[in-house]
């Protein structure tokens, strides 16, 4: 599948019953804290390397990264990103060049136990399957996700309003592109909290961080086991669900008043085919972007954005 930013990469199919292994945790005992993280390795086919193998096999990593509680960090900006949001560190890879530039990540490679393994270009190409244009790549440990109460502040049935005042609930984002493009918007934006459907892609994955340049780090995230029943935790945290649809019979975004956004979820659906069916039956109200004659709808992550936009509190 070709994503909206010319991405070209690998879905091909694999067996779903291939149980994965999990990868075993760095040991962070004092005895095992090397006093020099770098390691350089010069074998694409090295063991050590394997949190880096395959980074083109989208199904596959898929699958992959959340059952061995990991995600791959890209760059020494998103990397950062993700050590100060508090993402253990549990290896890096970089190419020679990078090693200096990177200097501050490598001593906390070291106070951490975690090694830097540091090869030519070509062999980081031929572990990860692209050129990797950053020279610097991390595999970094994720952290247990909240429940969708939990995020909101508020435990479901007990009526309590605390939380943020504008939260964002996708449906169905399954083009990671468009998932991080919507995270950076509801960063820039002031989106306090997003709740994503069960089968929306997973924000960790490569693409995504990279899009979102680390937002995915700062706007704090959950997802529903069930859908769309589970959206009646945001009625039990005060929260009105606002449907975003083309449909006509939506009222215009700008013809709502600015109350209706005080404590607001701001649902929005895939790609391809918009809310289902089912959460719109589910939502307090129906919302749309007006257009100008013979546009239907914007891309998701564009549309996204103007809705943020459009709802955030007047000064």
């Amino acid at each position: 599948m070709t994503s909206p930013n010319g991405s070209n990469e690998s879905t091909g199919p694999i067996d779903p019953s291939t149980p994965i292994e999990p990868t075993s945790p760095i040991d962070l005992t004092d005895s095992a804290r090397p006093t020099d993280p770098i390691v350089r390795v010069d074998d694409a086919d090295d063991p050590r390397l394997t949190d880096y193998t395959d980074l083109t096999d989208v199904e596959l990593r898929r699958r992959r990264e959340p059952a061995e509680g990991l995600f791959m960090a890209e760059g020494d900006k998103v990397i950062r990103r993700s050590l100060d949001t508090g993402h253990p560190l549990r290896s890096m890879l970089l190419t020679e060049r990078w090693l200096d530039a990177m200097a501050d990540v490598v001593a906390l490679a070291a106070e951490a136990g975690a090694p830097v393994y540091v090869a030519a270009p070509e062999v980081v190409e031929r572990v990860t399957g692209y050129h990797v244009h950053r020279g610097a790549l991390a595999s970094m440990q994720r952290k247990p996700l909240p429940e969708p109460a939990e995020l909101l502040g508020a435990a479901a049935g007990s009526g309590d309003v605390t939380g943020p005042a504008r939260i964002a609930v996708f449906e169905g984002f399954v083009d990671h592109a468009n998932l991080g493009a919507a995270f950076r918007s509801a960063a820039a934006l002031g989106i306090g909290a997003i709740l994503l459907s069960p089968d929306c892609a997973d924000p960790l994955y490569r693409r995504a961080v990279k899009v979102s340049m680390g937002a995915v780090f700062s706007v704090p995230y959950a997802r529903f086991a069930e859908w769309p029943s589970g959206l009646g935790v945001l009625r039990d945290a005060g929260y009105r669900v606002l449907a975003m649809t083309p449909d006509e019979r939506a009222t215009p975004l700008d013809e709502l008043p600015s109350e209706q956004f005080d404590r607001c979820a701001l649902m929005l659906g895939s790609e391809g085919h918009g809310l289902s069916r089912r959460a719109l039956d589910a939502a307090d109200a129906w919302v749309r972007i007006p257009m100008a004659a013979g546009i239907d709808s914007l891309n998701v992550a564009a549309a996204s954005a103007v809705v943020f936009y459009a709802t955030r509190p007047k000064a």
